[in-house]
């Protein structure tokens, strides 16, 4: 478990701010399960889901740089949870997959230029003896107005997107699984990332010097 426990790069847990947010979010809670149960609900709720301005910098994907913010799409939350886990002593690995979401994505579609969502991260804890998933992206009022029921985590079942929303309509589908990780593995997932939305990557590139805020993808060297 020692992979899983120690501060990696972008699973950053012996920064002081996420040693800070875990503690202040766990005060008084005894027991890892109660103590994770608390830190997913401080990630999903904490932060607003928004995956449209997304910044490839290293830098900008350790786990101690989504505190500075109040939004984050679902790498950043997965890892955070993550991070702050391993901050209290629960063994913590970050999962990937390739999605597919039916409900209020057509603008990002149109981004994208695929309903494939790649790349989509969530967190694995190691609970009561066993693996638990849990998947903080969706933040309850955004769920609430997708019309879809907020993910749960008790602790012991595996928390991951919902199939269907409120009307039994189709919400979403895993297509891949690319496995589990100990931190983020970055180079693999900027491979992924270049594969299948290659126009970004060639629109940052003819103009490296320009931030495109109003892109998904963001990436600096600097």
């Amino acid at each position: 478990m020692d992979e899983y426990l120690r501060s990696g790069i972008f699973v950053n847990s012996e920064h002081p701010d996420v040693q800070e947010f875990a503690k202040s979010n766990t005060k008084g809670i005894r027991g890892k399960s109660l103590q994770a149960i608390r830190l997913y609900y401080a990630v999903r709720d904490g932060f607003k889901y928004f995956p449209y301005n997304i910044d490839l910098n290293p830098r900008a994907l350790k786990a101690s740089a989504l505190l500075k913010k109040n939004r984050g799409y679902c790498i950043e939350k997965a890892n955070l949870l993550a991070a702050s886990a391993r901050a209290l002593g629960i063994p913590a690995r970050l999962g990937f997959a390739i999605v597919r979401n039916h409900i209020g994505t057509e603008n990002l579609e149109k981004i994208l230029r695929t309903d494939k969502l790649v790349f989509h991260g969530y967190t694995e804890l190691f609970l009561e003896g066993k693996w638990v998933k849990a998947t903080p992206a969706f933040d309850a009022a955004l769920c609430e107005r997708m019309g879809v029921h907020p993910l749960e985590f008790d602790g012991k079942t595996d928390s991951i997107f919902q199939e269907s929303d409120r009307s039994g309509g189709r919400f979403m589908d895993y297509i891949h699984d690319y496995g589990y990780f100990p931190d983020i593995p970055y180079q693999k997932m900027m491979e992924e990332f270049r594969k299948y939305y290659p126009h970004f990557f060639e629109d940052l590139e003819k103009d490296s010097s320009e931030r495109k805020y109003k892109r998904v993808f963001y990436y600096s060297p600097d």
